[in-house]
């Protein structure tokens, strides 16, 4: 599939949540788009809006508030056979191998994004990168 879909989305919105559904529908659009992926697209459009509202929605809150110009950087791409999501913020960071899963005895509005993120996608890892942090989460297009 290396080479069949020439997607690259780079775009830069402003840290605020009126651009939650922006993001989610592109990624939508980009699920939609991949000629060449036989599996079911409105469920990958459906995933990605998902996985992408929930990291950009953390990577707003956990923003550090006083600064006003901060911006989140959303980068889709397809690299060999799979889709690669990188979602760059400019927050405190945080171990992603620390954050457990939810706990289902005690359900709270907060907590499942990361655990949505990573039943969602095939792989995902969060690191320091020169542009603050990033939140790279890949979904394999092939079987």
């Amino acid at each position: 599939m290396a080479g069949s879909d020439d997607i690259h989305v780079d775009i830069v919105v402003p840290n605020k949540k009126r651009y939650l559904s922006l993001i989610g529908n592109i990624a939508e659009e980009v699920a939609r788009a991949l000629d060449h992926y036989d599996g079911d697209r409105e469920a990958l459009a459906y995933h990605l809006n998902v996985v992408l509202t929930e990291a950009m929605v953390n990577a707003i809150e956990h923003s550090i508030p006083e600064d006003v110009e901060q911006t989140v950087r959303v980068c889709i791409f397809i690299e060999h056979d799979d889709l690669c999501v990188r979602v760059y913020d400019h927050s405190q960071g945080f171990d992603i191998e620390t954050i457990p899963d939810p706990d289902n005895e005690h359900l709270s509005e907060r907590g499942r994004g990361i655990f949505l993120i990573r039943t969602l996608m095939d792989k995902v890892t969060y690191c320091r990168h020169e542009e603050g942090n990033v939140l790279e989460m890949h979904k394999r297009l092939v079987g």
